[in-house]
Order: C-alpha cells, then structure tokens, then sequence
C-alpha cells in the first residue's frame, strides 16, 4: 500500500506541476498542441535554422508542436494555416492529427519500408532541416534503453547525411548518461558545428538536452 500512495503523490505532484507550467499555459494561450513547441523555438531562435522557403523534416513529430512551430515560421505572416513558403514532412509511429501544410507518414523510423516511403516523398529533392523529437518507450532498464536511443540518433544522422543539404541542420533530442559522450562524437564526426543545448522549456528534474549539428562535413 506504501509504493501505491507514493506512486499517487508523485503522479499529484508532477500533475500540479504540469498544470501550472508556464510553458503549459503558454501552449493553450498560442494554439500549440504541447509545450515541446517552446524547446524548438528556443533553440531555432537562438541559431537561425528554420528560414523561408526551407525544407523541414520532423521525426517523432506526433502530437505535432515542433510541426506547428516549423509551419508558423514558413508562414509569411506566421500564421497556423494559409500561406506556407517552405515544405514540411512529418513522420511518427502514432497517429497525428493534421496540420494545414504538413504532409504527414505515419510509421516506424526505424523500418527500411517506411524510411523508402519518406525518401519517396522527398523526390530526390534535398532538405534544409532535421528536427527529432524521437524517443523510445523506456524499460527502465539503463542500458537497453541508451541502446535503443543511440539507435534512433544514429538513424538519423544517417538520414541526414544522406538527404540533406550540404549547409543544413539537425537538431536532435538526447539524454544524458550511458552512452551520450559516443553521441556527441558521432555528430563531431558528422557536422562542422555541434551545439548542445538545454532550452529553458526543458524541464530543470529532466536529464533530457538537445544536440545541434550544422553543416555536413
């Protein structure tokens, strides 16, 4: 009975927590489907990445705020629907709801059919950005579960390097402990540029940060 009253605090607590959020509030204020839209925002604001007439692929992008956010930064006028000057694929294993001017594929990054069917949808056509919200359902196991992230980075950097522009970016989702260091020379071995970043939308209590990698080398 102990472990089920702990269990209530901690879900009571990280739900006050959630509630009053700034970021939470901000999202429903603005029209974004989760806080996550601020972590890019910050990120783009503070490197430039996302520039009209780009090409954005968003990996992982259910429920869609990275997706929202990229389409409000291609609109002349940042709006959420009408005139879009760039082009958008999203792509994640669950459903999402649509999104005016993103084209979305749902299925398994990780699956040759479905990589195939984003490539096809490319048209040979490079892109200018990666974003990757991607992560995998945790185990709770450390080990298993820095495997199964270091996969899906490495997916896409792979991806990356083989679709997209020369002077583009990637802008991935990580966490800090087993294995992160090898992720961080994985993408000095790839980009010209790497930054880590924390966004301030990050929650402090996460070990969650993002690697920025710019121009492939």
């Amino acid at each position: 009975m102990k472990t089920k009253t702990k269990s209530k605090k901690v879900n009571k607590a990280w739900l006050n927590d959630h509630v009053n959020d700034t970021y939470v509030k901000l999202a429903k204020v603005e029209g974004f489907r989760a806080r996550a839209a601020y972590k890019l925002k910050e990120i783009d604001e503070q490197l430039n990445l996302i520039r009209p007439g780009d090409f954005v692929v968003d990996l992982g992008c259910t429920p869609g705020a990275w997706s929202q956010y990229v389409r409000r930064k291609l609109s002349p006028k940042g709006a959420a629907a009408g005139e879009l000057n760039g082009r958008i694929i999203g792509l994640d294993l669950l459903h999402m709801e649509p999104i005016e001017g993103v084209h979305f594929l749902q299925g398994d990054f990780r699956e040759e059919a479905v990589l195939a069917e984003l490539e096809a949808l490319l048209d040979g056509k490079k892109v200018d950005v990666v974003v990757s919200d991607m992560a995998p359902n945790l185990s709770g196991n450390g080990s298993t579960d820095a495997a199964r992230i270091a996969l899906l980075i490495e997916l896409a950097v792979d991806f990356t390097k083989q679709h997209m522009k020369p002077e583009g970016a990637l802008v991935v989702k990580l966490f800090h402990g087993s294995g992160y260091t090898e992720l961080v020379d994985l993408f000095k071995q790839t980009f010209k540029v790497v930054k880590p970043i924390k966004p301030k939308a990050s929650r402090d209590k996460s070990s969650e940060t993002f690697l920025v990698g710019m121009g492939l080398k």
